[in-house]
């Protein structure tokens, strides 16, 4: 949808919509995501477990990991203006670069045995995470409105390639280097961030609107202060903060219950599945019912993740809570981002883009950071328990904005 012009705001011409340039792109965005999107991951997987090994206060283990997902808060804004000014093909290729930089850095971290420079190579990967992370925008610049949701869901999908990726990653390249355990899978990182590099490089750059002496657009400040771009950030920062909390949390619940690690580890694969496999019709979905439907559903099956949670403690009370976990941040974030893409016209996207994701991310590392101190202290229990309020605040304002949107102002 169009937003309206005026002359005391600003006149521009839209640029044409090109599906044919927006699925191309697309593509070559879902393979980008498939390589970079593996990078937290391995992070995860790893940082744990080195931290362990080279920290000397040992409860500074997990701050590799918590680095990575402040260095990708962190990171959105200054990518955003970044490529702003520079274009999305060469701000992703220079996001690929730092994503090489910090891969190494982590790498030599591990070998010359220094908690420091591990933890400054994980809060660099972060930063190249937030390149990644607008992907999912980059692919609907070209896009038709029908199409918009579509493109998302595509690139969406390299993040289930990537969720294989990263922990075969892991596997194979673990003790590449002799004597450093683990600093082989950050080479292979570093190297996944390279053929990244190779892959963005194909991306064709999108028509842009006429330039005119207010070509930035509206103030950002005004912007935000749209009910529906309100109603867009908080259903999507519920829908990806509730993930990570729940996510964190559930291997270390499942371990504490007596469960095997193998177990707490298979899980979290089906949960990745769950997360990016639907991405093959979430887009279908979105056009056929709409988007506040479907982030309704989306923000629905995180509360029954919670229910099945609070049930019981088997295996497959975490599995399933798991998987129906994932399939809620699918349904809930896609159609968010494809939410947000209605709160902007395309001269403001760079800016409304950096502050969505400023506000998702950032709540993200909050979310990371606190989801296991609660466990410690409530329980799995309170960590189900504290779903519920964020999710019936989201699904309030999605009711609204349903029974408003005809006089809400674009």
């Amino acid at each position: 949808m169009s937003a309206p012009t005026s002359i005391s705001d600003t006149s521009f011409q839209a640029p044409p919509s090109n599906d044919a340039l927006a699925k191309r792109n697309a593509v070559v965005l879902a393979a980008a995501m498939a390589l970079g999107g593996s990078s937290p991951s391995i992070v995860v997987s790893l940082g744990g477990l080195v931290g362990q090994a080279l920290a000397t206060d040992k409860e500074l283990a997990t701050l590799p990991v918590s680095l990575l997902n402040l260095g990708l808060a962190l990171g959105t804004i200054p990518a955003a203006m970044f490529m702003r000014k520079a274009g999305r093909r060469i701000g992703y290729m220079v996001g690929a670069g730092i994503g090489l930089a910090g891969g190494c850095l982590a790498a030599f971290g591990i070998a010359s045995a220094s908690f420091m420079l591990f933890c400054l190579g994980t809060l660099i990967i972060g930063s190249y995470g937030s390149f990644n992370q607008s992907y999912r925008f980059a692919a609907t610049d070209a896009a038709s409105e029908s199409f918009k949701p579509k493109a998302i869901s595509w690139v969406m999908t390299g993040g289930l390639v990537a969720g294989i990726v990263g922990p075969q990653t892991v596997i194979w390249t673990r003790d590449a280097v002799q004597g450093a355990p683990f600093a082989g899978a950050f080479l292979g990182q570093a190297t996944l961030a390279f053929l990244s590099m190779i892959v963005v490089s194909f991306l064709r750059p999108t028509p842009v609107s006429v330039a005119t002496p207010k070509a930035g657009g509206r103030p950002l400040s005004k912007i935000v202060r749209q009910p529906r771009f309100i109603v867009a950030v908080v259903t999507g920062l519920v829908s990806y903060s509730l993930m990570t909390f729940m996510m964190t949390a559930a291997p270390l619940a499942m371990i504490g219950c007596g469960h095997p690690v193998g177990a707490a580890a298979l899980g979290i694969q089906w949960h990745i599945l769950a997360m990016f496999g639907p991405s093959f019709f979430t887009g279908r979905l979105i056009t056929r019912f709409g988007k506040g439907r479907v982030t309704a559903t989306g923000l629905v099956l995180i509360a029954l993740s919670a229910i099945i949670g609070l049930s019981g403690i088997t295996i497959a009370h975490f599995w399933i809570t798991l998987v129906l976990l994932g399939i809620g941040w699918n349904f809930g974030f896609i159609g968010a981002t494809a939410m947000v893409t209605d709160c902007y016209r395309p001269e403001e996207r760079a800016k409304v883009q950096a502050a969505n994701d400023f506000l998702i991310f950032g709540s993200v590392a909050l979310a990371s950071f606190s989801s296991g101190k609660l466990l410690s202290v409530g329980g799995w229990v309170s960590v189900n328990w504290m779903v519920f309020p964020p999710v019936m605040v989201a699904l309030v304002l999605l009711a609204w904005q349903q029974r408003t949107k005809g006089i809400v102002p674009a």
